[in-house]
């Protein structure tokens, strides 16, 4: 935070998982520090993922000001931004946020969710470690395990990552990073073996 404040930057914290990782409150933890600084913040957050409504990119930007003046005139000046870009966002998502997030009874039905969904992806986690621990007992995937979340940085290198996507269907980022949320109990397993073939073939983790 010092050097926050000593270079005069201002904070730009993007939280697009929220409740992925530990939870809806500790997953805010970063926006809580910075906003005790005594300058603005800027936080862009998504409930796209997790509410569930990928098809209407529902998010909001929170601005985080030193007084009502300065809050007012940063106000307009996006207004202006947003009226020349869209106008008008589609209000069907953000509805549905507002009404789950304004009933206590549904806002803890949608923490309950979340947090179901937030274990099933640690439980796939671990799954995965343990079968490519198995499969490849001399790799170490230490690594993924202690990661959280939706993904993980597998470690793949680039032409790993296209050697799965050519020969196996299996997608990944160039830079290695796989989507933790997308296996599930089914396809785990010709996950795990189309990673044992490209890493021992290829190796390079």
């Amino acid at each position: 935070r010092a050097v926050v404040v000593e270079r005069g930057l201002i904070p730009f914290l993007d939280l697009a998982y929220q409740g992925f990782s530990q939870g809806t409150e500790k997953d805010a933890v970063s926006v809580r520090y910075f906003s005790e600084l005594p300058i603005p913040v800027l936080v862009a957050n998504s409930f796209s993922k997790s509410f569930s409504l990928y098809g209407e990119r529902v998010g909001a930007l929170t601005l985080i000001c030193a007084s009502r003046e300065e809050a007012q005139r940063v106000q307009s000046q996006l207004k202006r931004v947003i009226r020349t870009n869209y106008s008008n966002p589609p209000t069907h998502g953000a509805s549905i946020v507002a009404t789950v997030l304004e009933d206590s009874n549904l806002h803890q039905l949608w923490e309950d969710e979340l947090g179901a969904m937030r274990n099933r992806i640690r439980f796939m986690r671990q799954a995965l470690v343990s079968c490519l621990k198995e499969a490849i007992p001399d790799q170490d995937f230490g690594f993924v395990a202690e990661q959280q979340g939706m993904f993980s940085f597998s470690g793949l290198n680039l032409a790993q990552v296209r050697r799965l996507r050519q020969d196996f269907s299996i997608y990944a980022v160039d830079s290695g990073r796989i989507c933790i949320a997308a296996l599930n109990e089914q396809n785990l397993e010709r996950v795990v073996e189309a990673l044992t073939q490209v890493i021992r073939e290829a190796p390079g983790m």
